[in-house]
């Protein structure tokens, strides 16, 4: 008998509709009970791909005992951490406040006015391993809630307090000093692995906001830390180097072993790391590797309709990892015994195997020298075996598509499309930034979630901020400039609902939310720049191309409320402090008057998008109604480049070499 999740779009609340557990999504019907009968809720957040989401539904939740007691004496809550990011970050600080870490499944007791009292992650059946077992915490909890509820309440009450305070960012009034940033770079320093790339021990994560700002502005020692952290993060097993893109993190500490579930948003960003390392470094393989992420999302992770989904799961037939490894019988069989045989020993797949039931994650960085594969065989026989691997049961696919993550991915295939040169990418981009326009845009707002034609949930400061500087790279990869008026609506739209206007920066909500207990400033960069980092970044590069003062002044104004947090913790605001260099670095404007298809503009684009030029603005147009072609209209049949840096303009060139020249002088801080 299916429970009230089976009406969701949610393909992770889907997942558990069929659960004995009585199941309610976050919404007013659960809320109004647990308030008329005065229950405590258990509140469960996971998501789709997530591995110990699915043991933990498995052992406990798909358990008649465990439903028994869930259902006689609480109102059991399921919340899609994808859909409703605001509730995922307010939870989880009370449960890593309470117990000193955090993940996910996230299990969290709330009292009826949504207070948090206790909270924990996975929970096994049973108690082993010095954690308890699930049915006799629910017992105890149900116990206390009954004999001793005031004093919960009053637990959860201080909590609150306690959250409300960590989360109360004490706005600076002073520019961040750039020292700021050697101390980001000196804490790198500090934990990078020298052995294996990365930064810190296993589990390693493949941290793209330290690879991007190190590449930035890293000295040259500094910038073979972040290339070292891309060649072992491609070498090792958490890339696919079958069908291309990234798993979410490595196990180990020698990036061998991957967690295997494929997410969109790092692979999207992960696919700009490796463009921003071919064009600073001009290596090959790191080109190769990010047109294999960016086709990887285009194969396997587009929807028809043009938007791109969520993620891949780890597990395929109930096991992790079982559609990614292989034994070397497995790959005779795919390729042949020769060619199955040198492939085995370019790739680290032996008969011992390097994963469960002896099968080996495919690799690179034990192969010896002499045993690569010319590299037109290493890309046929890779692909073969893809094909061949794509007879085995796939992975899961969480098939909804989500606003902010897929303004990252239009971000990556924009940039994949001006380095790369695929016109794959700009039609790609295109028709993402047409789908996130036709489905998920109201007029004045962005709505956050899409699956199978239907949309909902009110945008977040992340989703409106991560497409409109999707929108900035689309203009500068195609030079629409409908893009751009479209990035600057939403901009303005984010200003109104999220901006706080006294102290600085951005809630991550609007204003008045129901079923919220307090606003959250975000900051801190994880996996997924802030939403401030969002932001701030977006306004400020689309401020250089409209001349907005005021998306300008609240991108600085970020930067300044965050200051002092910055201060003590630069290592955690690594994406604001990438935000901070492109506000201190003169800004380097390349405006060329002529038509986006002429010949001519074409070579001269080629040599910009060659070139690592960090923060760079770039605009094309044949007219002067865009700010930065404003009287800048070329001679009848003449190509014009017009460079800037800072308030200092050079004279106009009518070619890609001289373009070239203006383009070496190297950029300064202010």
């Amino acid at each position: 008998m299916p429970n009230r999740l089976s009406h969701s779009l949610s393909p992770y609340l889907l997942q558990h509709a069929h659960n004995p557990v009585d199941w309610y999504p976050w919404g007013e019907e659960a809320l109004a009970r647990a308030k008329a009968e005065q229950r405590p809720i258990f509140l469960s957040i996971g998501y789709s791909a997530c591995h110990w989401c699915h043991v933990m539904e498995r052992e406990s939740f798909e358990t008649p005992a465990v439903a028994e007691v869930l259902n006689a004496h609480f109102v059991s809550i399921k919340v899609d951490r994808e859909e409703r990011p605001d509730l995922d970050d307010l939870y989880m600080d009370a449960v890593q406040t309470l117990t000193g870490r955090g993940g996910w499944p996230m299990s969290v007791w709330l009292t009826p006015d949504l207070e948090p009292f206790y909270g924990g992650t996975y929970f096994p059946p049973e108690s082993r391993g010095g954690m308890p077992g699930f049915i006799p915490l629910l017992t105890r909890i149900a116990e206390l809630w009954r004999e001793d509820r005031v004093g919960l309440i009053g637990q959860a009450g201080k909590l609150t307090a306690e959250l409300q305070r960590q989360a109360k960012v004490e706005a600076g009034t002073e520019w961040p000093d750039e020292s700021l940033l050697e101390s980001a770079l000196a804490q790198l320093r500090r934990s990078y692995d020298v052995q294996w790339g990365g930064f810190g021990p296993a589990p390693k994560f493949p941290q793209q906001l330290a690879v991007e700002l190190i590449l930035t502005c890293g000295s040259a020692e500094d910038q073979a830390m972040a290339l070292r952290t891309l060649d072992a993060m491609w070498e090792g097993g958490m890339y696919d180097h079958l069908g291309g893109g990234f798993a979410r993190y490595s196990v180990d500490g020698q990036w061998l072993v991957p967690h295997f579930e494929k997410m969109l948003y790092d692979n999207a960003q992960l696919a700009g790391c490796y463009l921003t390392a071919f064009q600073a470094t001009g290596e090959a393989r790191y080109a190769q590797v990010a047109r294999e992420t960016l086709d990887y999302l285009l194969r396997d992770l587009r929807d028809p309709e043009g938007g791109f989904h969520s993620s891949e799961d780890a597990d395929s037939e109930g096991e992790e990892g079982k559609f990614y490894a292989f034994t070397p019988s497995e790959v005779r069989e795919a390729l042949g015994e020769a060619d199955g045989g040198r492939f085995c020993t370019a790739f680290g797949i032996t008969e011992q195997g390097s994963f469960e039931h002896g099968r080996s994650v495919v690799h690179r960085f034990s192969c010896a020298a002499e045993a690569h594969l010319p590299a037109d065989e290493d890309r046929l026989l890779r692909e073969k075996l893809r094909i061949w691997r794509d007879r085995r049961v796939r992975p899961g696919k969480d098939d909804k598509v989500l606003a902010a993550w897929n303004g990252l991915a239009l971000s990556a295939l924009a940039r994949g499309y001006q380095v790369l040169g695929d016109p794959r990418y700009l039609e790609a981009a295109e028709a993402c930034a047409s789908f996130l326009q036709r489905e998920l845009w109201r007029g004045d707002r962005l709505l956050r979630v899409w699956r199978r034609g239907r949309a909902h949930t009110p945008g977040f400061l992340e989703d409106e901020a991560a497409v409109v500087e999707g929108l900035v790279d689309l203009y500068e990869a195609g030079f629409d400039s409908a893009w751009l008026r479209w990035a600057e609506a939403l901009a303005e739209g984010l200003l109104a609902r999220f901006h706080d206007p006294v102290e600085g920066g951005f809630y991550s909500t609007e204003a008045g939310q129901v079923d919220l207990i307090f606003r959250q400033k975000p900051g801190f960069d994880g996996a997924i720049p802030s939403g401030n980092t969002l932001a701030a970044r977006a306004l400020l590069r689309l401020s250089r191309h409209l001349q907005r003062e005021d998306f300008r002044t609240a991108a600085e104004g970020t930067l300044r409320c965050f200051g002092p947090w910055m201060q003590r913790g630069p290592r955690a605001f690594l994406g604001l402090l990438g935000v901070l260099v492109l506000a201190l670095r003169e800004p380097l404007e390349v405006a060329v008057s002529g038509d986006p298809a002429d010949s001519r503009v074409r070579e001269m684009l080629h040599e910009v998008h060659r070139r690592f030029l960090p923060g760079r603005v770039l605009s094309v147009s044949p007219d002067q109604l865009l700010p930065l072609h404003e009287g800048r209209l070329p001679p009848t049949g003449r190509v014009l480049a017009f460079v800037c840096r800072g308030r200092t303009c050079a004279a106009p060139v009518g070619s890609a070499s001289e373009l070239a020249g203006l383009l070496q002088v190297p950029p300064v801080l202010m």
